[in-house]
């Protein structure tokens, strides 16, 4: 498959077949996660692969947004491993600090994931909407350790089929411009 085809073919399930995901296609993904790019290569993504029954309660506590997905991911960012672009800054409430790539970085490694479950038959659904607070509590995370999102991963059930909106795309002359 080309990669545009790859792309095209990719889309975001919301309902997911019990049946796990092998090992070996978790192993695939996990390494497409980690040749990943990142800012100075600094890797501060930290991947937490959830599919125990006790795991998975607390994601779906967290969330109404794991459709009963046999794996979870959570992708993590160790934010002070992250590369920090010293000639920017931003306010984090009254604290100025340099502007840090980590949650583009662990975006990137979660993208790569996804089309790496795309090629190798799983369905895969990117989530941002959960409650933090939750996860932390839930996980005992290393300080430092911030969930970045999760992404749901398994087989997409039968009958199970892109939403409406997934074919909508605006031409690139709207979100494309020459200077």
């Amino acid at each position: 498959m080309d990669f545009l085809e790859l792309a095209r073919s990719r889309w975001s399930v919301r309902n997911f077949d019990p049946r796990p995901v092998e090992q070996d296609k978790l192993d695939r993904m996990l390494e497409a996660a980690r040749l990943a790019p990142t800012g100075a290569n600094r890797q501060p993504q930290r991947l937490y692969v959830l599919r125990s029954e006790e795991a998975l309660r607390s994601v779906r506590a967290a969330t109404r947004m794991a459709f009963n997905a046999p794996l979870v991911i959570m992708l993590c960012a160790e934010v002070g491993e992250a590369w920090h672009n010293q000639n920017e800054t931003v306010m984090h409430g009254t604290v100025e600090e340099t502007y840090s790539v980590a949650e583009m970085d662990v975006s990137i490694v979660c993208d790569h994931m996804q089309l790496a479950a795309t090629e190798l038959g799983l369905g895969t659904l990117w989530v941002r909407g959960y409650d933090t607070q939750a996860l932390l509590d839930a996980f005992d995370l290393p300080e430092g350790v911030v969930p970045i999102c999760l992404l749901d991963v398994g087989y997409p059930a039968e009958g199970a089929k892109p939403s409406r909106l997934h074919e909508a795309r605006k031409p690139l002359e709207e979100t494309v411009f020459e200077l």
